[in-house]
């Protein structure tokens, strides 16, 4: 198994199971922070709550109290988790639905030394496959561009880069760590303003700067 592969494995797996979770409808908090698409679709979830019978949300209600009863610490990353998933392109949430399947198939003894591979990672590169199978490998190059940006800003960024062929994003990572820090957030902005179109040929002239 190729490192890149068992790693989506190991690390997304559990960003995949997320998909199943329901969000209380009390976390209005965290419900006001997310992009206007994913509060109204959670906005559709609450609806669908109000709808359930009192056994139905009886039961919903036991779920929540199980929530309340993990440890902070375990609430925040499972949160963080969830919303990583919903920030996804469907096609990529499809490609980790399979990698999950994948990783459940094999045998404890396969899945052992990926986990200890993984777990040997700095927090950095960890975190780093909460960004999908199309960033995640190549989040620690492209991290410099990443660092301190903005909530909007950074979804932009993301987008764009999911957008770009991995040429452009290898082209794109020497340039991040090339410039040196008060130049990284004008090299975002030339980024975001590039049209598709002619983001090859900006790289290039970039690179010969």
């Amino acid at each position: 198994m190729r490192r890149s592969s068992a790693f989506l494995f190991a690390a997304l797996a559990a960003v995949a199971a997320a998909a199943t979770a329901a969000l209380s409808p009390q976390h209005q908090a965290l419900l006001d922070q997310l992009p206007v698409a994913q509060r109204v679709e959670l906005e559709q979830r609450q609806a669908r709550w109000r709808a359930l019978s009192p056994v139905e949300q009886a039961v919903y209600g036991q779920r929540e109290l199980r929530w309340q009863a993990l440890p902070e610490a375990v609430r925040r990353e499972r949160r963080e988790r969830w919303q990583a998933w919903r920030a996804l392109p469907e096609n990529e949430r499809a490609q980790l639905r399979r990698a999950a399947a994948d990783w459940a198939a094999l045998p404890p003894e396969r899945q052992r030394p990926v986990r200890a591979q993984f777990d040997a990672l700095d927090g950095r590169e960890k975190h780093g496959w909460l960004l999908g199978p199309t960033l995640g490998a190549e989040y620690v190059r492209l991290q410099p561009l990443l660092a301190f940006v903005e909530a909007e800003e950074r979804a932009r960024l993301l987008q764009t880069l999911r957008e770009m062929n991995p040429a452009e994003r290898a082209d794109l990572a020497v340039l991040a760590q090339r410039v040196p820090p008060d130049a990284r957030e004008a090299l975002r902005r030339e980024l975001l303003s590039t049209a598709a179109a002619n983001r090859g040929e900006w790289l290039r002239r970039r690179l010969d700067q």
